[in-house]
């Protein structure tokens, strides 16, 4: 069963930056769904037979493909989000503002709805919550044996996972990071409740991070502003309340991921002195996206792209290879940065240029009629009119595109005359 979910609605506790982030998406969107309400995504029920029930997922397909899950109009990314009816709305907003903004990849956003959180996201039990008994094990692998084929299967998706969770769920992160690391490519533990069961977390990690190697894994932690005023995170170490365990479990397990960097985990974790408990889920949750994808973007300077001599084709090739290493598949230019920046060229009279950004388009697209249309175009700006016709002619056999047939027709009527 798929339904639409609500419209997105701004937590009233966060006025930051990231509102703009809200108010783009929100336009964005209303210009391709007008006379239609806002949404972000649908929402399916899949049968667990590990859990022995229906779950509810929230799913996102990245606007950039216009929402739709065909496997051959692309592949993408998947974020699989804890506490989604929490989380959902804010990590769509900031994925499809920086995808836009070629910050990092479009990407599926799965938002789990939990069921019963303590649970779930918890194991075993502690002492404050005698009643509650963690069966955080068994709901790890309907993700991993349920979920994440369930998505592979129906859904464009690549090998790429990250998996995001906020309190109980940034426990959930760093208890999968642990024990199955595998699982995901990157891990975002934001104010995990590190405290839970006695700190088993950080008592665990004593002796797997050292003997666990992760490479091509990667960590993001968020920690908030908790303590009394006055207190800073060196002097709450030395405290023993109970109502700084959250921050000294987090600032442990963080000393002892930096002692044992031969394991090759990627991490970074930043405290928010402004922000608290709450608010910082969304500011961490960019910050944690920008720091995974800190590889992506490509920065040419307008410098560069007035030298006659500078390779920009070349520096394109090699910058998609070193993604596609970080991402672990092929990762091409997309077709319409590649044709952009050849128009650009095109337009400044560098016609070598344009010609080599045309080809390499042609190359990793070769049955897109757009870029022969787009080469055909050069060839028509250069004088070349008989590689015009051919290029214009290809594209035409790919797909009928009337401004092509009729650059087709006025060149082929001059040359009767």
């Amino acid at each position: 069963m798929k339904y639409h979910l609500p419209g997105f609605t701004p937590n009233p506790l966060i006025k930051s930056f990231f509102c703009n982030i809200i108010l783009l998406l929100i336009t964005v969107y209303g210009h391709a769904q007008e006379n239609s309400p806002f949404n972000t995504g649908f929402e399916e029920t899949i049968p667990s037979k590990i859990l022995g029930q229906q779950r509810k997922i929230w799913i996102h397909i990245p606007t950039s493909n216009g929402g739709n899950k065909i496997k051959d109009q692309g592949h993408y990314p998947v974020i699989y989000l804890l506490d989604g009816s929490e989380n959902y709305n804010t990590v769509v907003s900031i994925t499809e503002h920086m995808a836009e903004s070629s910050l990092c990849p479009p990407m599926i956003v799965v938002g789990i709805v939990q069921e019963d959180r303590l649970s779930e996201l918890t194991i075993g039990t502690d002492k404050e919550l005698p009643d509650v008994i963690g069966n955080g094990e068994k709901f790890m692998a309907f993700i991993e044996k349920e979920l994440i084929p369930y998505m592979d299967a129906n859904y464009p998706t690549t090998t790429y996972k990250t998996l995001i969770g906020h309190s109980l769920g940034g426990l959930t992160v760093i208890n999968t990071l642990l024990h199955k690391q595998e699982l995901f490519n990157a891990y975002v533990s934001l104010e995990a409740s590190l405290w839970w069961d006695h700190q088993k977390p950080v008592r665990d990690a004593k002796t797997i991070l050292p003997a666990q190697n992760y490479k091509s894994k990667t960590l993001f932690m968020a920690i908030a502003n908790r303590m009394e005023k006055g207190v800073d995170t060196l002097s709450v170490q030395k405290d023993t309340s109970e109502s700084t365990a959250l921050i000294r479990s987090n600032l442990e397990l963080i000393h002892d991921i930096n002692k044992n960097k031969n394991n090759q985990l990627r991490f970074k974790y930043k405290y928010y002195e402004n922000d608290d408990h709450p608010s910082v889920r969304l500011i961490g949750e960019y910050d944690a996206l920008r720091f995974i994808f800190d590889f992506y973007k490509l920065r040419i300077y307008e410098s560069e792209l007035k030298n006659p001599d500078f390779k920009i084709e070349s520096v394109l090739v090699a910058h998609y290879k070193n993604v596609s290493e970080q991402m672990g598949y092929m990762v091409k230019p997309g077709e319409s940065q590649v044709n952009s920046l050849g128009y650009q060229m095109l337009n400044a009279k560098q016609y070598k240029k344009a010609q080599a950004l045309f080809e390499l388009n042609i190359n990793n697209y070769p049955e897109s009629a757009n870029c022969y249309d787009s080469l055909g175009d050069l060839y028509l700006t250069s004088g070349d009119k008989i590689n015009a016709i051919k290029s214009f002619k290809k594209a035409l056999s790919l797909k009928a595109i009337p401004e092509t047939k009729d650059k087709l027709d006025k060149l082929l009527s001059e040359r009767k005359k």
